[in-house]
């Protein structure tokens, strides 16, 4: 099979994609636009998906789905009553769920399956745009709880071999993610996010790998790091996760948007 992609997507607010976007001024207009066409830009057809989500971010252990009719897990308040009826019927894979424990142990990276968990909106909002047919068996994973970026780096490259087997690694969250602040269109907060928007594509596109997974670890040390992702970095995480994927190859920034001001940014590596 060919050679598939990483990539780090964003997901969204919610259940936007079955919303009047008012709510947002429009904003995910166009990243509905831009996971519209992510589908074409593949090699070919992928064996599955394996979207690593920032909504599962509880366990002390890597988890991966194993089910093989994933069910749907809502995890989202005060959204109208049919944000409750979606459905994404795409097939799991327990054997693809195997493989990617046993690649990750052989890198000496402890991890284990859950038969129980279904899709959460990390994952079936943004699939369900660019993968709309749900014939493309997906497996969803955590991010480890303790949100450790050189552990994340270090787990998203021991996945880089899958993408050789025509697997789809997908990091799924935001670059921008502060919740208290999204309605800040101040001047000076602005300019945070754009400048943290910019650093980031500075350090993914790097080819120099040993400088880019040291601005990643030590991302907080940026200035506007801690403005852009509060409280938690739990967002954040998926980055790490598909850079580390992503091998020695440099990123591509391919995507960005605006909500309420802020950017916000997809990334490929091939």
């Amino acid at each position: 099979m060919a050679k598939q992609p990483a990539y780090f997507i964003p997901h969204g607010g919610g259940p936007w994609h079955v919303m009047d976007d008012t709510r947002f001024g429009g904003a995910w207009k166009d990243l509905e636009h831009f996971l519209k066409g992510l589908q074409g830009e593949l090699p070919e057809k992928p064996k599955a998906i394996l979207a690593i989500t920032a909504h599962w971010d509880d366990p002390s252990i890597l988890t991966i789905s194993s089910a093989e009719k994933p069910g749907m897990y809502y995890d989202y308040y005060g959204f109208p009553p049919h944000t409750y009826e979606i459905k994404y019927p795409a097939p799991g894979a327990p054997d693809v769920a195997a493989r990617v424990k046993a690649v990750l142990e052989a890198a000496g990276i402890p991890a284990t399956t859950d038969s129980e968990r279904g899709f959460d909106h990390g994952t079936f909002v943004p699939l369900m745009v660019a993968f709309p047919e749900a014939e493309i068996p997906v497996v969803q994973m955590s991010i480890r709880n303790d949100l450790d970026p050189a552990f994340h780096i270090a787990f998203g490259r021991a996945l880089a071999p899958l993408r050789d087997e025509g697997i789809l690694v997908l990091g799924s969250g935001l670059t921008y993610h502060n919740m208290r602040r999204f309605a800040d269109g101040s001047a000076d907060h602005v300019a945070q996010a754009e400048r943290f928007d910019d650093w980031l594509k500075q350090t993914l596109e790097s080819s120099d790998m040993k400088e880019r997974d040291t601005r990643l670890e030590h991302w907080l040390d940026n200035p506007d790091a801690q403005a852009c992702h509060y409280p938690t970095p739990e967002h954040f995480l998926p980055i790490m996760v598909a850079a580390g994927a992503g091998g020695d190859t440099a990123g591509k920034r391919i995507f960005k948007g605006t909500v309420m001001d802020k950017p916000y940014s997809a990334f490929r590596w091939d």
